[in-house]
């Protein structure tokens, strides 16, 4: 394994002047730095990791605090906030909080405390004392899917989003329209459930319909909800003809479920989810797809950005874009 001396003789410095050039320390000028951290790469010289710590500061580590570490949406955005922060040669340290005990311990305690140099947190709506524990953390954060004041934020129009998606389905001529979603009250307070209610009933006011009640189901947010969710509206005296689902995976369920029913897709039921999942084109469904994976990666550069010249607080819009796919058409009345 090469050492710092190695480095520092192929560079032409002292040991220390090599120490202070590798952990950005002053005192050293840019053509110095520059030799020395090219001696470093051709070497393949790592700097050891407690000894980078004490002498800077730093952990070269960001935290991501994750409320479902297993679900596809979760997972995409971590992966695009890591192929950004290991281009940077930061590690991730995931943190875990998918229920309500697991959450308040980790505010409580904030185990990220000079472990990380910057943290992102993903999809909570924080209350005033988690974002001010994080502020309190002096270090870069960064949201994605929610917003507090004073900390840079990334995510799409969920409410414009949503909208866009049931009127499509209103200019396929459908006038019952359904809903899978959150009926219940989400967990952790999710806000992103409500936003796209809320684009639902506005795009079907825009159309002149009246919303029904019992024309919504709460799909849970997955494949399995989405199914038996899709199988109570099957079970009305009067079901709808298009169904929106709030994501692709309660769709995915959704389709199952027609499909076991014998109902024609999209001749009898039209569908559209939202995300554009990985398997939406391969099971045909039309879909609002938003850019999960770029939603971590800008997340990432936000952070970066922050650590090296400690830019003010951004929030970040990214466009969402309606895909148009196999399972919706117009409503068997127009058709």
């Amino acid at each position: 394994m090469p050492s710092i001396r190695d480095v520092a003789r192929q560079a032409r410095v002292s040991t220390a002047t090599a120490s202070r050039a590798l952990r950005g320390l002053p005192s050293v000028t840019a053509e110095t730095r520059t030799r020395v951290e090219r001696a470093a790469a051709e070497l393949d010289y790592v700097i050891p990791f407690n000894a980078s710590s004490l002498a800077s500061g730093r952990t070269n580590s960001v935290g991501i605090v994750v409320p479902f570490v297993s679900r596809w949406f979760f997972g995409t955005v971590i992966a695009g906030a890591e192929s950004v922060l290991r281009e940077a040669g930061l590690d991730l340290v995931v943190y875990g909080v998918p229920d309500a005990p697991s959450r308040a311990r980790f505010f409580d305690r904030m185990p990220v405390r000079r472990r990380v140099d910057a943290v992102l947190v993903l999809c909570l709506p924080l209350t005033s004392r988690e974002a001010d524990a994080l502020r309190a953390l002096r270090v870069p954060v960064v949201l994605v899917g929610s917003t507090a004041e004073g900390l840079s934020t990334v995510g799409i129009d969920d409410f414009a989003a949503a909208k866009r998606a049931v009127r499509h389905l209103a200019e396929l001529g459908h006038r019952r329209i359904g809903l899978l979603g959150e009926t219940e009250p989400p967990p952790h307070g999710f806000t992103t459930p409500g936003r796209r209610r809320n684009g639902y009933l506005r795009a079907l006011a825009e159309a002149g319909l009246e919303p029904e009640r019992r024309l919504e189901a709460d799909g849970g947010f997955t494949a399995d909800a989405g199914e038996a969710a899709m199988e109570r509206l099957l079970a009305q005296p009067s079901p709808p003809s298009a169904v929106f689902a709030m994501s692709d995976e309660m769709a995915f369920g959704a389709l199952k479920a027609l499909r076991r029913a014998r109902v024609g897709i999209p001749a009898e039921m039209s569908v559209i989810g939202f995300d554009d999942h990985e398997l939406a084109a391969a099971l045909d469904l039309s879909t609002i797809a938003q850019p999960v994976f770029t939603q971590g990666r800008r997340a990432a550069e936000l952070l970066l950005d922050q650590l090296r010249r400690q830019t003010p607080p951004t929030d970040v819009v990214l466009p969402t874009e309606l895909v148009r796919r196999g399972s919706t058409g117009p409503a068997p009345a127009a058709g």
